[in-house]
């Protein structure tokens, strides 16, 4: 019987805590060098950046005033009378300036220097910065004038005298055509275009004259008494018309000797007296705290108390 070979021998097992290090699955972090004057581990905050202090934007210069009318000096002379004594004024651009006085204080004689229709003894008026004598046509193009007691070419129709206005004043055709269908709806003459100025009433002739005035769109309205002879109904779609120009950016200069219509659509006042302005600015300023009509009494040298009219009390039969 053959011995059977012994089994070889097992190899010997090394103990899993004998292995080599190198065998060892490892992950190795590695850390970034500590910056220097910083410690290795900790985080310094950092310091938020100082904030500059913001600037206030600066303020806008004001606009300078645009003056569309400037009067300087103005003098008229009637023989010994004075009828306006150095007159100096600037009215703003987009205002609706009123002028007031008694009956001879010189409204209408100065209102008529502005329009180029009378020429003064001394001083200047510029218009949009126009003289209005030294360049006519320049200064009368910006505005349009409404004269006291305004003679007409009344043997034309409304129609024929508003044409006439507008071509002056430079207009094409169709434009004046379309103005005039425009002004004669605003003013209610429709119906009356086709009819002779002549045969208008007092208060149509107004009408149709301011239509005139208006027709070329000038940036100024020189406007003496236009509410004379005007129905209420038609006095306050003036007043409107009027309002709408002016806060488009046009101005209106208007005399007037109603008082409560002044300080009703006007923002500011001149009250004149002897020539003279007397004071000026925005109603509120001239009224200070009375009405209108009160100032201007006392601005006037006050009201007179009649006197030596008692036979007026006794009546004849």
């Amino acid at each position: 019987m053959v011995d059977s070979e012994p089994d070889a021998p097992s190899p010997a097992r090394t103990p899993r805590s004998a292995k080599p290090q190198a065998a060892r699955a490892t992950t190795t972090t590695r850390k970034a060098p500590a910056k220097s004057g910083t410690t290795t581990g900790t985080t310094t905050p950092r310091k938020a950046p100082a904030r500059r202090p913001v600037k206030a934007a600066p303020l806008e210069p004001e606009k300078p005033r645009e003056i569309v009318l400037s009067l300087q000096g103005l003098v008229k002379r009637f023989g010994d009378t004075t009828a306006v004594a150095g007159v100096d004024l600037g009215i703003d651009a987009g205002s609706f300036y009123g002028i007031v006085g008694p009956n001879g204080a010189g409204k209408t004689t100065m209102l008529s220097m502005v329009t180029g229709l009378l020429r003064p003894d001394g001083g200047h008026v510029h218009v949009h910065g126009a003289d209005v004598w030294s360049d006519p046509v320049v200064a009368k193009r910006n505005m349009g004038v409404l004269p006291d007691r305004l003679r007409l070419f009344d043997r034309l129709t409304g129609s024929q005298l508003l044409y006439y206005s507008g071509t002056l004043r430079g207009l094409d055709r169709s434009t004046v055509v379309s103005r005039t269908a425009d002004l004669a709806d605003a003013f209610g003459l429709e119906d009356a275009l086709d009819r002779l100025v002549t045969d208008y009433s007092a208060g149509m002739t107004k009408k149709i004259a301011l239509a005139a005035a208006m027709i070329h769109s000038p940036r100024l309205l020189v406007l003496d008494e236009p509410f004379e002879s005007v129905d209420p109904v038609s006095a306050a779609n003036i007043t409107e018309i009027l309002r709408r120009y002016v806060a488009a950016g046009g101005t209106v200069v208007l005399s007037s000797h109603s008082m409560d219509l002044i300080q009703r659509i006007c923002d500011h006042v001149a009250v004149v007296v002897n020539g003279a302005i007397l004071d000026s600015g925005t109603v509120d300023e001239v009224r200070k705290g009375k009405s209108l009509e009160e100032r201007f009494v006392e601005l006037a040298g006050g009201s007179k108390i009649a006197e030596g009219m008692e036979w007026l009390h006794s009546f004849s039969d």
